[in-house]
């Protein structure tokens, strides 16, 4: 069975783990060199309890089943720094090669959307390396829509790559808007 709950920070050496071949060995990550636990540790201390950090694991129902090994997890972050992008946010998703096409992301990135509607965001942007066909299909499965491309914008492993943007309307805009709830204060929501 897999769990969908909220990471902790004892999920950081998971996390750095699943991410890491990522950043050494393929191109949907412009990092150079994985993050450690500390970082990543750090990197879910900077959400201010704000943006929702999600681990899928294996067992963990909660019928006194422990929780199993984090096999992904999906992470919402501020889009830009100005405040008047304070209502939308950037979503990021990975897992494990083994788990990669089993249907966990799905699962993953639902609970985040989810999450992130309940939260009361706008919108939320997804960045995709190009090309990324399994990408585009998670994010268009759980309402994303392609919004433009930025070409040539990342250099790595000898060539130049392209970033596709998607976005999802999670909550009607308003006016005046209405501030995001804090991820502590909403929880994980499922469906």
């Amino acid at each position: 069975m897999i769990a969908i709950r909220a990471a902790t920070s004892d999920d950081a050496s998971a996390i750095a783990a699943i991410y890491a071949p990522h950043v050494l060995t393929g191109t949907v990550s412009f990092e150079n060199d994985p993050p450690d636990a500390r970082a990543m540790r750090t990197r879910m201390a900077a959400s201010d309890g704000l943006y929702p950090w999600l681990v899928a694991t294996t067992g963990g129902s909660g019928g006194g089943e422990p929780d199993g090994g984090v096999i992904g997890y999906a992470y919402a972050t501020r889009f830009r720094d100005r405040p008047a992008y304070r209502y939308v946010c950037e979503t990021s998703i990975y897992l494990t090669d083994a788990s990669s096409g089993s249907g966990v992301g799905r699962l993953l990135y639902k609970a985040l959307v989810d999450t992130l509607r309940a939260q009361g965001f706008v919108h939320a942007i997804g960045a995709i390396a190009l090309p990324n066909d399994r990408s585009i299909r998670l994010h268009e499965a759980v309402g994303f829509r392609r919004a433009g491309v930025y070409r040539e914008v990342g250099f790595k492993h000898g060539q130049w790559i392209d970033v596709g943007f998607w976005q999802a309307e999670l909550n009607e805009p308003s006016v005046p808007p209405v501030e995001p709830r804090k991820f502590s204060d909403v929880g994980v929501v499922r469906g």
